[in-house]
């Protein structure tokens, strides 16, 4: 009876009040004795009005009574809540309520609380595994799914066991997968956020309890988000997953991924695309950590496609996640490493820089601690950016306007960062035993590949590469369209600043640098070739000057477009007339590498005086014949001519071939041939290419005096027995005074014949950079072959070379020398009294690059390259004295000497700059000191310093145009469209070339190589060695015929 008074109670139109107080009498009365017939009524009216109840108070009555009948009547009500009627409501529903209802479930979590402890318990949870799981696999909403992950997590032995729970976990991860959200109002999406959040706990506790789930869930949950159906877009809501799986399993499981080969690329673009997506999920964690992985792993196995396509297509969308700070963390770290990594080409960057201006001014009004943080992480970002792209001053201008008050990061810092950031970079890849990427050493710098014995180009192209001003000077030379030399030279310094290449094949250039007379294949010498593409560049330029001047346009044509300019080495000549018109300005060369030496001759007989200068682009530097013994013995021999036949011309050089002077140069004949192979080549060729003859000297001349030594500022004072030579004293040598006499006597015009008379060089002129060739092969008249010197040449880390300002005065000649007697050769060597020294000038220079020649023979051997990165106005960084023109210490000559040359010794107690110095070895680079250059041919007796740049100090050459607004200052100049189109397209052909070469391999086969070098590798087997550590192939540094190929 008491279920019919509830059930006319609650349908009744009495008020709310009454119907309340009438109800709590029922419930009081529950505990008094009911039939079974009287229960089973009530039981079924509370669960009627629970379930299909027609409003809220219905319903909360049939809870309150249901809840006091089951408890003051358990046995009947465990009858009742039995299997069969459970299995019931999850197949049939209730009357009209549908079977996936969530009143259902809620109703079955409420009878399960009730029954706990009874023993039919047991047999519900039996039948709930298999009805729980065919209820996942039928895509319930999330609110269900929710309300069902509360029964689960409070009941967890309805859920499925052993493989059943694999099963349930993946249906599971499927339904999670088809959650859409269309709420648009902020309380209902943080109700839905919280229903996932349900969900996925919910899987985190199955995969604590059966960790065999955990891997088969995963892979669904990669089948889903790789799916290319374009039909079906699976929900963001997946990301809920990710800060459940365990950190240690990134390495294990990205491997698997990108080794699996059932894994097509198009799935993969999808689920990385889509991975990216969850960046969006609010409080979503390692979302960031998981994505990078997996763009590391393919970088690992060069899947460059993929990454090039999901960047572009992405990257503006991770973008726009940093305008909310809930996601802003984490769409950072993702943003930066695609761009950072990204390198091959601006594109991608650009996408987003339209956008950043507003960004920053947004973060700028947040004004919270936490915005600004993030600001100054944007903007070391962006400024990295720009310096790896520095050719587009108009969409940056704004930009660094906007970030102006906003701490910038170092040039260091930012090289730094890119390098290790890039896909070819060894420290982005995954810690494992992948193969990696032959990409670029950790040094940053490019290598050129060996062509077949042309080490000598690629040794002398990253010496010129490594001249910063000069780099600098031709990066910025517009020359968009020209097909000329320094075209080709343009294109090999962008493609070595800027490609992903570890090494770049220069076939183009060297094809069109190559002297006629230099036989492809074949070893030949690199100061020769230097000579010769220093000329052909000026040449050219003088060329193009001359075109444009002619053509009718040339008022507003650029000096430097040399447009119409094919082949240089086709061009006429230039005629008399011509040579005015463009001596005004300097040629890149002249500026850079051009310099004067005046060359005084007086008459011993009239004493009158001839002089001439001559423009040089380096210094030949001979060595003084048995300099030490002459000086031991106290000079007391007699030196004749024939004790050296074998002496090599002090100063044979190619150089810019304008006559400065009305006279014509003097041609020597040479007795002794210079490094080279061109020595007997045609007329003609000789002609097109003149090498002119700065100086000689007789083959006759007596060494230098003791009193021409150098002057050391340091406290290591070179004694005048002292076996080491250095720089300075090869200098000395070729600046020292010369007496014409014998056969080599002065044609005196004056006297109409011939007459002893004194010869005197001076730099009047120096150049930017001082290049010294020291003469190492000299002929053995004897023997007749070729010989190299294998002396050990002091390298000075800083010079100072004397150069004459002012012009002579007429020298006051002295006593005419008749004889070549012991007593006279002293005096031999000094020079006409009224040189005034004081108009000699020191300018300081500093070492930049050394060529090293491996080997016993000019025909072989091998060539390679110490380098540094040296700038204008690098002084402070550097360890030697400041003051350079301070007082040399005690027991040391002084400055006032005539002809000497000031050095400053490295000092081996000041730590030099980190990293400093480079080792280019054809396509390896690596690290190395300035202890190893000084000490290479200690070590590596065949290893000897052949040709030397020094960097004049103090002042900027000023030849490159200056920065746009700061845009690289310090750094490298924009680089023209033409220039970036061809990297950009080289650079994806690499990473497509790595791409197909890694497909063609085992993935997850390991290194077959293995250096058991250490990383001082100076110190066992020489740089120039041609085996494991050195550029080409052979056996080490002390094998001539191994190294006649590479």
């Amino acid at each position: 009876m008491m279920d019919k008074i509830l059930e006319a109670l609650v349908t009744s139109s009495h008020p709310l009040p009454v119907k309340k107080g009438i109800v709590k009498k029922v419930v009081d009365a529950a505990e008094n004795s009911v039939d079974r017939e009287q229960c089973k009524a009530m039981f079924d009216l509370t669960t009627r009005l629970i379930l299909i109840g027609e409003d809220n108070f219905q319903k909360q009555v049939g809870h309150q009574v249901l809840d006091a009948y089951a408890r003051y009547h358990r046995c009947e009500f465990e009858e009742f809540f039995n299997k069969g009627f459970i299995l019931n409501l999850l197949q049939q529903g209730y009357g009209s309520l549908d079977k996936k209802d969530i009143a259902i479930i809620d109703y079955i979590h409420m009878g399960l609380k009730l029954i706990m402890s009874c023993p039919s318990v047991l047999e519900i949870f039996g039948c709930m595994h298999t009805e729980i799981l065919r209820l996942v696999c039928e895509r319930p909403e999330p609110l269900l799914c929710a309300r069902l992950s509360e029964l689960l997590s409070d009941f967890v032995h309805c859920i499925p066991k052993g493989k059943s729970a694999v099963l349930f976990c993946q249906q599971l991860v499927r339904t999670i997968s088809q959650f859409q959200c269309s709420a648009t109002q902020e309380e209902e999406i943080r109700g839905f956020i919280s229903q996932v959040n349900k969900v996925s706990n919910l899987l985190q506790s199955i995969w604590k309890a059966e960790p065999g789930a955990l891997l088969p869930s995963l892979q669904e949950v990669f089948v889903i988000i790789s799916a290319t159906d374009s039909l079906f877009e699976p929900s963001i809501a997946l990301a809920s997953l990710v800060q459940h799986i365990p950190l240690q399993m990134i390495t294990v499981l990205i491997r698997s991924l990108i080794t699996d080969q059932n894994v097509k690329d198009a799935s993969m673009t999808c689920a990385l695309c889509r991975m990216i997506d969850w960046l969006s999920w609010p409080l979503a964690h390692h979302v960031e950590t998981w994505v990078i992985a997996l763009l590391k792993g393919l970088a690992s196995v060069q899947k460059f496609t993929i990454l090039i396509d999901v960047t572009l297509l992405k990257i503006e969308q991770i973008f726009h996640r940093l305008w909310y700070p809930i996601v802003r963390p984490g769409a950072l770290t993702v943003l930066s490493h695609m761009l950072l990594s990204f390198q091959h080409s601006p594109e991608a960057f650009h996408l987003i820089v339209p956008h950043i201006i507003k960004l920053v001014q947004f973060l700028k009004d947040e004004d919270s601690p936490t915005s600004k943080i993030f600001l100054m992480q944007l903007t070391e970002l962006v400024h990295c950016m720009m310096y790896q792209y520095s050719g587009f001053p108009d969409l940056y201008e704004p930009i660094i306007e906007a970030i102006k008050d906003l701490p910038k990061p170092s040039k260091e810092k930012m090289k730094m960062t890119l390098n290790q950031s890039a896909w070819t970079s060894h420290s982005n890849s995954l810690a494992s035993c992948l193969s990696r990427l032959s990409g670029k050493s950790e040094t940053g710098k490019t290598g050129l590949i060996n062509l077949g014995n042309t080490c000598y180009m690629n040794s002398v192209i990253q010496a010129l590469f490594m001249a910063t001003d000069f780099r600098r000077s031709v990066l910025s030379l517009n020359l968009n369209g020209a097909r000329s030399l320094m075209r080709k030279l343009q294109l090999l310094f962008a493609f070595l600043a800027h490609t992903q290449r570890a090494a770049y094949a220069p076939q183009s250039f060297f094809e069109e640098s190559r002297p006629p007379w230099f036989t492809p294949g074949s070893q030949q010498d690199c100061s020769e070739y230097l000579r010769f593409l220093l000329d052909r560049l000026h040449e050219e330029e003088k060329t193009c000057r001359i075109l444009q001047c002619n053509s009718p346009q040339s008022s507003n044509t650029s000096t430097r477009d040399c447009k119409s300019l094919e082949n240089p080495e086709e061009i006429s000549p230039l005629s008399e007339e011509d040579l005015p018109r463009i001596e005004d300005g300097k040629t890149l060369i002249e500026k850079m590498f051009g310099g004067k030496l005046q060359t005084t001759i007086c008459c011993l007989n009239c004493k009158s005086t001839s002089q001439k200068q001559e423009a040089f682009t380096d210094l030949s530097l001979a060595f003084p014949p048995c300099l030490e013994d002459v000086i031991e013995a106290g000079l007391t021999q007699s030196l004749s001519s024939a004790n050296y036949e074998s002496t090599i011309p002090r100063c044979c050089t190619g150089n810019v071939s304008d006559a400065l002077h009305s006279e014509p140069p003097e041609n020597h004949s040479l007795q002794v041939d210079e490094i080279g192979h061109g020595l007997d080549m045609a007329g003609e060729m000789l002609q097109k290419f003149p090498i002119q003859s700065i100086a000689s000297i007789d083959s006759c001349s007596p060494p230098m005096p003791s009193d021409k030594l150098v002057t050391v500022h340091s406290n290591k004072s070179i004694e005048q027995n002292d076996k080491t030579k250095s720089v300075p004293h090869l200098i000395n040598y070729f600046l020292a005074p010369e007496i014409l006499n014998g056969d080599n006597k002065y044609y005196c015009e004056k006297c109409a014949s011939l007459q002893n008379a004194q010869k005197i060089m001076q730099v009047v002129d120096e150049p930017e950079y001082l290049i010294l060739t020291l003469l190492r092969f000299s002929y053995d008249s004897k023997s007749h072959i070729r010989r190299k010197i294998l002396d050990d040449v002091a390298l000075p880390l800083v010079l100072q070379l004397p150069v004459e300002k002012t012009s002579l005065k007429s020298p006051a000649i002295s006593q005419p020398l008749l004889s070549d007697s012991a007593e006279n050769l002293p005096k031999k060597l000094k020079s006409c009294g009224s040189v005034d020294s004081s108009d000699s000038q020191p300018v300081s220079y500093l070492l930049s690059s050394i060529v090293v020649h491996s080997g016993m023979s000019s025909e072989s051997g091998h060539y390679y390259c110490y380098a540094r990165n040296t700038s204008s106005g690098s002084v402070g960084q550097l360890c030697y004295k400041a003051d350079l023109a301070g007082l040399p210490p005690q027991g040391c000559a002084t400055d006032n000497d005539e002809f000497n040359t000031s050095v400053i010794w490295h000092d081996p107690n000041c730590k030099e700059t980190s990293k400093e110095w480079f080792l280019f070895n054809d396509s390896r680079v690596t690290f190395t000191s300035f202890q190893s250059v000084q000490n290479i041919t200690s070590r590596f007796p065949k290893d000897t310093a052949y040709v030397l740049f020094y960097k004049k100090q103090g002042a900027n050459c000023g030849i490159y145009p200056s920065a746009v607004n700061g845009l690289w200052v310090n750094g490298e100049p924009p680089l023209q469209k033409e220039l970036m189109d061809a990297i950009t397209k080289d650079n994806k052909l690499y990473l497509q070339e790595q791409e197909l070469n890694a497909r063609t391999r085992a993935l997850q086969a390991s290194s077959t190589t293995c250096s058991f070098r250490p990383r001082g590798f100076d110190d066992s087997d020489p740089p120039g060695s041609c085996g494991p550590s050195g550029g080409g192939g052979g056996n080490g540094g002390f094998n001539t015929i191994s190294r006649l190929v590479f």
